[in-house]
């Protein structure tokens, strides 16, 4: 059922709140209303023929009915009071599940912002609800699919802020900070989850954390799809109110909410994107690793492969091949090949760290606030890097 309220203002401005109230008994209305229908058929006792059923049935369609004819009606009769707004209302009613800003005017040359912004109420991304408005200097409409916005404003502060308004859209920039205030407390809880996915990168490097870092992207694009309409609406009351609004209090409060939410959603977003470089680079880091340790342990294996496979060939003239020291010999062989490859390859700097020891799930250790990095030198040795995590950036060089 639609109810009409008007609020008149000190300032003799007027708001206008057009909501649809929840029948009691009603299906499909609130969370839990769907249930209603069968809850009333489950407590009836329905007669043999089901003739208390068909009763009931019919009593709820009949009060539907009637709920749609009374909406009409009020609508009917506040169309009739503010005919200004009659293509306003029939467009709202139709459009109730995306964004959309308008500026216009009126005959007499007075300016008109309207639109619908949708908007999440609580921290559960699907409870997100239209916020339908319409308003000049001195009236404002307001059409709610939910209470909470509507009795939030009468509640303080925002009641105390509403009442020093001295115009409509002054009003309607407090209920849009107000929408700011959800989406900041938003961003907050954001911000926990990514302070906490850092601290997983840094002491956890798992393969897995991709799919963390996208869940984390996918939460900044919904915020950033909830803060673009607002910032539309902040653009658009510019160009229809001019200067006769950007002076005011609660239109400036309001302009610095939106600049730190356009701050803080491109430092999360910076962020978030060097998350995927860095760990784009640690894959890169890990997978150049593995290519590398298996190349080198194929090369020092080369010597056993080849000598194995000359005399695993199926022939009866292999030199040593029936001498008692034969096997012995090949061995030898096998070993003093090795290790010349691995000394061949130690000595040009081809091995790297790979023989160091190092956590798995850790790219750079850190000890004592000293993060140490080795490398092979080019002439067989080995260089430590240690460099001091302290703000005196001091650092030597050891050879070994």
């Amino acid at each position: 059922m639609m109810m009409h309220r008007m609020l008149q203002f000190p300032a003799n401005w007027e708001w206008h709140v057009l909501h649809k109230q929840r029948p009691d008994g009603a299906a499909g209305l609130g969370r839990r209303g769907s249930k209603s229908p069968s809850h009333h058929r489950t407590n009836s006792e329905p007669h043999a023929d089901g003739s208390s059923s068909i009763s009931i049935e019919n009593s709820f369609f009949s009060n539907q009915n009637s709920n749609a004819q009374e909406d009409e009606q009020i609508l009917r009769e506040f169309k009739q009071a503010h005919p200004e707004m009659g293509n306003w209302v029939n467009e709202t009613l139709q459009r109730s599940d995306h964004n959309h800003v308008m500026v216009s005017e009126l005959e007499d040359g007075r300016p008109i912002l309207c639109g619908t912004l949708m908007f999440q109420i609580t921290e559960d991304y699907e409870d997100i609800k239209p916020f339908h408005f319409w308003m000049t200097n001195q009236k404002l409409v307001t059409l709610h699919s939910d209470y909470r916005l509507a009795i939030r404003m009468q509640l303080e502060p925002w009641s105390e802020k509403l009442e020093r308004c001295q115009s409509a859209p002054e009003a309607f920039f407090v209920m849009l900070t107000y929408i700011g205030e959800i989406l900041h407390r938003g961003l907050d809880t954001f911000e926990t989850r990514l302070g906490e996915l850092e601290q997983t990168m840094r002491h956890n490097n798992r393969t897995g954390l991709m799919n963390s870092i996208f869940e984390r992207r996918f939460d900044l694009l919904h915020w950033s799809h909830l803060f673009i309409p607002i910032e539309e609406i902040y653009g658009a009351a510019k160009e229809a109110f001019l200067d006769e609004v950007m002076e005011k209090e609660e239109f400036k409060r309001f302009e610095f909410k939106v600049l730190r939410i356009r701050q803080l959603l491109e430092h999360y977003a910076v962020e978030i994107d060097t998350l995927l470089m860095m760990d784009d680079s640690i894959s890169t880091f890990r997978g150049n690793d593995i290519m590398k340790t298996l190349t080198i342990f194929t090369t020092l294996f080369a010597p056993a492969t080849v000598i194995g496979a000359i005399w695993g060939m199926n022939f009866d003239i292999i030199p040593y091949a029936h001498n008692t020291w034969g096997f012995i010999g090949a061995s030898l062989l096998i070993a003093i090949m090795t290790l010349l490859v691995y000394w061949w390859l130690w000595h040009k700097g081809w091995t790297g760290d790979l023989l160091y020891a190092r956590k798995p799930k850790q790219i750079i250790k850190s000890s004592g606030g000293t993060l140490t990095e080795t490398r092979s030198g080019s002439q067989g040795g080995t260089e430590t890097l240690r460099r001091s995590s302290t703000p005196s950036r001091s650092s030597h060089r050891t050879k070994n």
